[in-house]
């Protein structure tokens, strides 16, 4: 029994490592079958498979299969990336990119938004449709989007009294111009056009 297992074992490992077992798409190709034997029914490819290399005829280990699975039409393949973004959010990943965010946000008296966030934050993947949006419609306003969950933060969250997600901290003429704690979409609607409506 062990001694069939091996054969069976490259078999199967040879099969995949070709990468010609595509799951999605194996459903209408012709059985493979060796010596004018059928192995199984188009219907159920995962049982033809599994009859051929767990069968105990020895002689089914001799040859390796002829596989015969249609290549997949450009077209049908997802696209794995997508269109650059036309809002203007910038990810903060670190505490001195935060600390120079600030400082150009206060000295340059640049318009800009703080948006503290958390992956596990419910509220915050509610809000961040709409934060895209925003950033969208006042191109001129620049969103620093900021996970409060990265290592090196503590510190300036601290100083910046960030006790809660979500929290935005609204700039304009270098000084903080309002606050808004929680996902009061109604409120950063009407807080941005307070300030940043021309």
């Amino acid at each position: 029994m062990g001694r069939n297992l091996v054969p069976q074992w490259r078999l199967l490992r040879r099969v995949l490592h070709d990468g010609r077992l595509r799951t999605p798409f194996y459903r209408n190709y012709s059985t493979f079958s060796r010596s004018g034997t059928n192995l199984g029914s188009s219907s159920s490819p995962s049982s033809s498979l599994s009859k051929f290399l767990f069968s105990s005829s020895s002689s089914s280990l001799r040859h390796a299969p002829d596989f015969h699975f249609p290549s997949v039409p450009f077209h049908h393949c997802r696209s794995l990336c997508s269109a650059s973004d036309p809002s203007n959010i910038i990810l903060i990943k670190s505490e001195n990119l935060l600390k120079e965010s600030l400082s150009k946000a206060r000295e340059e008296a640049l318009p800009a938004i703080f948006y503290f966030t958390a992956a596990w934050c419910g509220p915050c993947r509610l809000l961040a449709p709409v934060i895209k949006e925003l950033s969208k419609n006042y191109p001129e306003v620049t969103t620093y989007k900021i996970d409060i969950d990265q290592e090196g933060l503590e510190r300036t969250l601290n100083d910046l009294n960030i006790t809660s997600v979500p929290t935005l901290y609204f700039f304009q003429d270098g000084k903080e111009a309002g606050q808004i704690v929680g996902a009061d979409v109604a409120g950063i609607k009407n807080m941005m056009e307070k300030i940043y409506k021309k």
